[in-house]
């Protein structure tokens, strides 16, 4: 049976806001291969590190809505089965950052608007997680923003296939963490999952909501 943390009072607006000020980045941190506590997709299984994952990284961003509704909701998207990477799965608005883009918060409004219709005006950026390195030589800047009432989406539909949200305190709720595996090159691969209903949230956006929970709403 799928559990919601007993804490409520974190999950308002003035929660978010004052765990964001103590506990995030106001600037792009700093993610090189190899540098120590940066979550990556391999954080479970280190021993299968591929090279690429030790190279120089392109960098994105992904936008982490959280949507101001009774209940704080986070906006995920659903990936087209067409896409030649990460096909079909759940995932932030984001992708690689331009060199048009000021900073990977401008990156990551810039994908939402273009993958889903989110306009700008409708997001307050809160601030940075850890960059996020990627099996396929991707490093991720996350960037936490909060989503007021009032907008309307409008789909890209050639790379994603639906847009839903899913409530914050699920996702930061430990006991709706899991670990899983699957054959990756050959071998097994740990990875983290949080699975919602029908929806198979894992990869590297389940392990983003990891780092996500472990920043803000660890001890």
């Amino acid at each position: 049976m799928q559990r919601v943390s007993p804490l409520p009072s974190l999950f308002t607006e003035a929660g978010l806001r004052r765990l964001a000020s103590a506990r995030l980045s106001p600037v792009p941190p700093v993610a090189e291969p190899g540098a120590p506590d940066t979550p990556s997709d391999f954080d479970l299984s280190p021993d299968l590190v591929p090279e690429v994952a030790r190279a120089p990284l392109a960098p994105a961003a992904v936008l982490i809505p959280v949507v101001l509704r009774a209940e704080p909701m986070v906006l995920l998207t659903q990936r087209t089965e067409g896409l030649p990477r990460h096909a079909g799965q759940i995932a932030f608005p984001g992708g690689r950052m331009e060199p048009t883009d000021r900073d990977p918060g401008a990156a990551a409004l810039r994908e939402a608007e273009e993958e889903i219709g989110l306009e700008k005006s409708f997001v307050e950026l809160l601030g940075y997680l850890d960059a996020y390195l990627t099996a396929t030589g991707f490093r991720i800047f996350p960037v936490l923003g909060l989503v007021r009432e009032g907008f309307t989406l409008t789909l890209d539909q050639r790379e994603v296939a639906d847009a839903f949200e899913v409530p914050l305190a699920f996702l930061m709720d430990e006991a709706n963490h899991r670990t899983e595996t699957r054959l990756w090159r050959g071998q097994e691969r740990r990875f983290y999952a949080m699975p919602f209903g029908q929806r198979y949230i894992w990869g590297v956006t389940a392990g983003i909501m990891k780092n996500m929970h472990k920043r803000l709403f660890s001890e």
